[in-house]
């Protein structure tokens, strides 16, 4: 079994070639970011990483933010969202709750409230389900500050919104008049 910190090193590698560097590892993600297993592990053994099916059966099932997924058949793997590359990962358009979440570094604070919330290098703006877990990602990146998002308002002018596999909601962007900063 792996070891915490090398379950952590070898999940961070794999978010950098499913999500944003596939050529890190000399690999190439089909159009909807999928790779094949036995590719991924040949191409992590020619590198010198010492990834097995086990590990990486180990790392999608205790992932806690579920950031990556197998094919039905488990021949194939995949980021579940937070790509930089372009991948078109199929997500039909869902309704979503009638608020959502964001959050993010304080001193990120002023330019949303002024822009909204921009993809920047990724392809969607992640949104959450709950305070709890905008709070937690926010606070990635230093002291954290957390926006509602009127959802279903935005939804109702036309915004399409997604659900990504791990529960993520994923919009093109949020202008600023569906934003409320929550504080505490």
């Amino acid at each position: 079994m792996l070891s915490e910190k090398e379950a952590t090193r070898l999940s961070k590698l794999l978010s950098l070639v499913l999500r944003h560097n596939p050529a890190h590892l000399g690999l190439t993600l089909e159009a909807q970011g999928w790779v094949e297993v036995d590719t991924l592990l040949a191409q992590a053994k020619a590198h010198q990483v010492p990834l097995t099916r086990e590990n990486l059966q180990y790392i999608v099932e205790t992932n806690a933010k579920q950031r990556f997924r197998f094919s039905e058949d488990q021949q194939r793997i995949r980021a579940s969202q937070g790509h930089s590359v372009e991948v078109a990962l199929g997500y039909s358009p869902v309704t979503p709750p009638t608020v959502l979440y964001h959050g993010t570094a304080t001193r990120h604070q002023a330019s949303i409230q002024q822009n909204g919330l921009q993809k920047m290098s990724r392809q969607h703006v992640h949104l959450s389900a709950d305070i709890a877990t905008a709070r937690q990602v926010g606070s990635r990146h230093g002291q954290p500050v957390v926006f509602a998002v009127e959802a279903a308002r935005m939804h109702a002018d036309g915004h399409s919104f997604y659900q990504a596999d791990n529960g993520v909601w994923l919009t093109e962007e949020v202008p600023a008049q569906y934003l409320q900063l929550l504080q505490g």
